[in-house]
């Protein structure tokens, strides 16, 4: 992009990173800009995440929901059609503006939650939950955030993003069990669409606006086949389909423990919050640092040893700690890995973020369709085992990562 003139106030941010303290804190734009697309996510992802833990239960009771595999498809379906839109989401994002995807997507997030909310068959849920997965705007939405956020603080603002995510993912897991008493599964679905009306009024009034749209500078293939995305890709797709998998496991596993599924919560929130405070350390290390290549392959190496524990352990303490592993490494992940991606292709923030979000949702309806499978044909074992193998296959892949482009050579600044 072309340079900005030494007059201009942003000038100084937009050079060499030496000539910026590393402490310099967000300014007001980004924080807002942060806080309020993290909150987007949130608001989303709460919805989902609300039936990992009761919806495989709740299907039991359904005339058409006895196949383990058919409520895996229910769950990873809203992955598959992610996976078909995220890439023309986010090149059209880069064409048309960023608020109009992701207001478009909102409302079609908010017809498939009614859809399965007036749903009373497994079939019939398997549809809302597939014209959810067609707002696919999580990459218009990551975007937004690198375009509103100078190169020092992404991470930071990916940070939150994944920080409301996993916050989100442990709310769930307290909340889910005493919604489904309360307003029953199609009451969740409902909620889930009033979030997503929540979202909107967000995106319309709270985010900032972003900087005009401008056409994108790589050609595709030179986005899909970089070697550096398709590493993050990869790795985003192995991180997403091992999540969904493990979690059609371990909620029976704490149930086998001892622990009874309205009493969860007292499992998940400590273990969630504890891993925010654990992760602060390599989250330091990688950016303040520049240990991103260690810190993104050991969190990796301890996703892989979380997988092959969950096999192996017996006991709800030992279920405990694997979780708490299980929590730091994954919150790592989420935050670094979209941050390196708008590094790796600041000119093509859409279309790459739009890749990356498509194989992470193929992961989520792997995830959920193999999980599945494993579970009803081979057991649980199974199922860790074969996340186990895939998040392997990722540190293999990963080990030959370069550094991510310098700070400030990697992307344009961000309105102040």
């Amino acid at each position: 992009m072309s340079p900005i003139p030494s007059s201009s106030p942003d000038a100084a941010v937009a050079g060499d990173s030496k000539t910026v303290p590393q402490r310099e804190r967000m300014t007001r734009t980004e924080l807002r800009a942060s806080l309020s697309l993290a909150s987007i996510f949130a608001l989303r992802m709460l919805g989902l995440f609300l039936i990992l833990p009761v919806f495989a239960e709740y299907a039991r009771g359904l005339p058409d929901g006895h196949d383990a595999q058919r409520v895996g498809l229910a769950m990873g379906i809203y992955g598959l059609m992610q996976a078909f839109l995220h890439i023309p989401l986010g090149w059209l994002s880069d064409r048309i503006g960023r608020k109009p995807v992701m207001v478009a997507g909102l409302l079609l997030f908010v017809a498939g939650g009614l859809v399965a909310a007036f749903s009373h068959t497994l079939s019939g849920i398997t549809v809302g939950r597939a014209l959810q997965g067609t707002g696919a705007i999580s990459a218009a939405i990551t975007a937004c955030i690198a375009d509103l956020t100078r190169e020092r603080h992404r991470t930071k603002a990916m940070a939150m993003v994944g920080g409301s995510i996993g916050l989100t993912f442990a709310l769930s897991l307290v909340i889910a069990s005493p919604l489904l008493h309360a307003i029953g599964m199609p009451g969740i679905f409902a909620l889930m669409s009033v979030l997503g009306a929540v979202a909107i009024i967000v995106t319309l009034f709270v985010v900032p606006s972003p900087p005009p749209p401008h056409p994108v500078r790589l050609p595709f293939r030179q986005v899909l086949l970089n070697p550096d995305l398709v590493r993050l890709n990869v790795g985003v797709l192995a991180l997403h389909a091992s999540q969904v998998a493990m979690f059609m496991v371990v909620p029976a596993m704490l149930a086998d423990a001892g622990m009874p599924l309205d009493q969860h919560w007292k499992v998940y929130l400590p273990v969630v919050l504890v891993s925010f405070v654990l992760m602060l350390g390599p989250m330091m290390a990688a950016e303040r640092y520049g240990r991103v290549r260690p810190v993104l392959l050991g969190a990796v190496g301890l996703m892989t040893a979380v997988q092959l524990l969950f096999a192996a352990v017996h006991g709800l303490w030992a279920i405990v700690v694997v979780l708490l592993m299980f929590f730091v490494a994954f919150n790592v992940l989420e935050a670094m890995q979209p941050s390196l991606v708008s590094r790796y292709a600041a000119a093509s923030r859409g279309a790459a973020l739009g890749v990356y979000n498509t194989t992470q949702a193929l992961g989520l309806f792997l995830g959920g369709v193999v999980g599945g499978w494993l579970l009803k044909h081979e057991g649980r074992s199974a199922v860790f085992v074969g996340c186990a193998v895939v998040l392997l296959a990722w540190l293999i892949i990963a080990w030959s990562m370069k550094p991510p482009p310098a700070r400030g050579q990697a992307s344009a600044p961000a309105t102040a």
